[in-house]
């Protein structure tokens, strides 16, 4: 794809304008409490990660506290967080991993990341941002709609958007890009009905039916 750099600094400063500071979401106090709640927060939003997590934490905290306990126990406290089982599984896996293979902490890496049960490019670049300030491009749906609606990717999976947003975006800036993406998306380009009377990025998008 061709890139335009003059036009994406001017949705970059729109952007900084909107959301001067930002950060995730997420309630944690360590990197595998965020690893956690990151791999909860698939298609669940970051309040009611937070409401589970304020009492799982609680009773589970380490990666050991969750590799030793029983599967049934982890799946009822994350429950309502949705397709719980698969997560309750997948931390369970992903803790054991730590354990045995990094001496019960995160690496600081996503190669080593993206190897742990349940953890894709979008977790570890979550958790490497927030926990250890290693840039990285953040490509959630909100992520991924916005990027094709303003034309900066003419892609849809979301390792070929990160690469293209790599492109455009200073590395110093790729984790607040995402953020404010993020932000956005919730407060303005959602994906049925994007508030485009509202939007100050309305000329720079692409969206059907936008109203100017």
């Amino acid at each position: 794809m061709n890139i335009d750099k003059k036009r994406t600094a001017k949705i970059r400063k729109i952007l900084r304008t909107l959301y001067p500071e930002v950060k995730t979401q997420l309630d944690y106090e360590t990197p595998f409490q965020l690893l956690v709640a990151t791999i909860l927060s698939a298609q669940c939003t970051d309040k009611q990660v937070n409401r589970v997590t304020g009492k799982l934490f609680k009773k589970l905290s380490t990666p050991k506290d969750f590799r030793d306990a029983p599967l049934e126990s982890i799946e009822n406290l994350v429950h309502s967080t949705g397709f719980f089982r698969n997560k309750a599984r997948n931390i369970k896996n992903c803790a054991a991993m730590l354990m045995d293979k990094h001496s019960g902490d995160v690496p600081a890496d996503l190669d080593q990341l993206v190897k742990l049960p349940g953890v894709g490019r979008k977790t570890a670049n979550v958790v490497l941002g927030a926990a250890f300030n290693i840039p990285g491009i953040v490509v959630d749906t909100h992520v991924s709609r916005i990027s094709q609606r303003l034309d900066l990717t003419d892609n849809t999976d979301p390792v070929k958007i990160e690469f293209d947003l790599m492109a455009q975006i200073p590395k110093k800036d790729w984790d607040d890009f995402s953020l404010r993406l993020i932000y956005f998306g919730r407060e303005y380009c959602k994906a049925r009905k994007p508030d485009c009377p509202a939007c100050s990025m309305n000329k720079l998008c692409t969206v059907q039916g936008k109203t100017a």
